[in-house]
């Protein structure tokens, strides 16, 4: 695949760097003067009320949307704003959305062997027998996410929660720089919640993740910084217990 074109930026030290990122519908300002910085070897959550701008944020950071305003770089050089969402993933970052997609009529193994195969023919891919390095980093892959015992599962019989560690797996099959995970704990129950806690902590020891989430003891359980937003901007910063503790983020949050 040709690699894509990297319009050069801002240089800076930090993984993912947001600096006044403005993002109007209609005059609605989804996202307002927004800045971010995301370190090499991070994990942070990103939390805040309904309309508070973080799916207009990963759709920035992906390319889906393009900012009116502001600069976005990725991995201390490339613009993303010049770039379109294919050349960004090439780049390495990889977004799980809320509903997982998983391929329903195959097994959790090929699942993660067709995410493996990124842009290689998946119906040959299919045909073909996997290599030694390709059924060692599928056991690795499955050891993560906690699925050996499924592997040979078929996607349509996995609970709603395994659907979601299986896509995160496919996820860091194509083994992004970046993961951007969008709240994988909605709808889960306690136990799988606490579970994919200890997922992304493992895949942060190799991965930056940016998580976005409403479930509070989800994000304690995961021990990361938190940026709260609210309407479009950043609010408030920290560990969980500091951005708990400002008034401003009870008031429009957490107190509701």
């Amino acid at each position: 695949m040709k690699a894509p074109h990297i319009t050069q930026a801002r240089t800076t030290s930090a993984l993912l760097y947001l600096s006044g990122v403005t993002v109007s519908f209609d005059g609605f300002k989804a996202l307002n003067n927004l800045s971010l910085l995301v370190e090499p070897g991070e994990m942070r959550a990103i939390i805040g009320p309904n309309g508070a701008g973080k799916t207009t944020m990963m759709d920035v950071v992906t390319g889906k949307t393009r900012p009116d305003e502001g600069e976005v770089v990725f991995d201390g050089h490339a613009d993303l704003t010049k770039l379109d969402e294919a050349d960004i993933a090439t780049l390495g970052i990889g977004r799980k959305f809320q509903k997982p997609t998983v391929f329903e009529n195959h097994t959790v193994r090929d699942n993660l062997l067709l995410a493996l195969a990124g842009q290689r023919s998946w119906y040959r891919l299919l045909l073909a027998t996997p290599t030694a390095d390709e059924n060692r980093r599928l056991d690795e892959i499955l050891a993560i996410i906690r699925m050996e015992p499924q592997q040979h599962m078929l996607g349509a019989r996995l609970s709603h929660g395994q659907k979601q560690w299986l896509e995160i797996g496919m996820l860091l099959a194509q083994d992004p720089k970046l993961l951007l995970v969008d709240e994988p704990v909605a709808g889960m129950t306690d136990v799988e919640t606490e579970t994919t806690a200890q997922v992304l902590k493992e895949i942060n020891r190799t991965h930056s993740v940016v998580v976005v989430e409403h479930d509070m003891s989800f994000v304690r359980a995961l021990g990361v910084k938190v940026t709260v937003l609210h309407e479009g901007s950043m609010l408030a910063e920290g560990s969980l217990d500091q951005v708990s503790a400002d008034p401003r983020v009870v008031e429009v949050y957490l107190g509701r």
